[in-house]
């Protein structure tokens, strides 16, 4: 009886662990196509649930963009740890990294961090602090290796992601996906050492960011 109990409450669980996954999956897609103001049900239609499952995982609105953010950091984050591992070139790993931070389109989802969104709550920090260290030690490499710019910080890179990885304002923009690539890959060309101009300005750091977000 016990044995029966027991694998009825794994059952339930992992049921539990796979819905929550997929609205997860799904909050994100929508939040990205149609931005803060998705309907919760449209979430929950997409997810393959019912509305009160997405209830059931999430208390609010607020707290359901907190996890989606924290989903989207987890995987970039996953990203960059699984780059330090590859013993490639270490631009190249750079620039495949660079692909796949925009190809979750950060920039959108930095949109869900606007309102009511509670940047020193420690689940939060810590994501944050994990993923700017991972990226920082892939910079780091290439830039020992002599092949990326030293005058070049991790803000100036975190700019660049956000912003080629939001779609332009207006229904009539279509291909997005398409021309961000084109865009990317000269951001790209434009880290390499040896600098062919001197940037104008200064370097952003990771203050101005968080300065210029709240």
């Amino acid at each position: 009886m016990n044995a029966t109990v027991g694998a009825l409450q794994h059952r339930l669980r992992a049921d539990a662990s796979r819905n929550r996954e997929r609205i997860m999956a799904a909050a994100r897609h929508v939040l990205l196509e149609a931005g803060p103001d998705a309907p919760l049900d449209t979430i929950a239609q997409r997810a393959g649930v019912g509305n009160a499952t997405v209830y059931r995982h999430f208390a609010d609105r607020r707290e359901l963009f907190r996890q989606v953010v924290l989903y989207s950091m987890e995987r970039i984050t996953d990203a960059a740890e699984a780059a330090l591992a590859d013993p490639a070139d270490p631009f190249d790993v750079l620039s495949g990294f660079i692909h796949t931070a925009a190809d979750e389109h950060v920039g959108s989802v930095c949109s869900l961090t606007s309102e009511d969104f509670d940047r020193n709550a420690p689940p939060v920090v810590a994501a944050r602090e994990r993923l700017l260290q991972a990226i920082e030690a892939l910079m780091s490499r290439a830039r020992d290796a002599g092949q990326l710019r030293p005058d070049v910080t991790i803000g100036d890179l975190m700019v660049a992601i956000t912003q080629l990885s939001r779609p332009m304002p207006g229904s009539e923009c279509t291909h997005f996906e398409r021309f961000a690539r084109r865009h990317l890959q000269l951001f790209i060309d434009g880290l390499r050492s040896p600098a062919r101009s001197t940037l104008p300005g200064e370097s952003v750091t990771l203050e101005d960011l968080e300065r210029r977000s709240t």
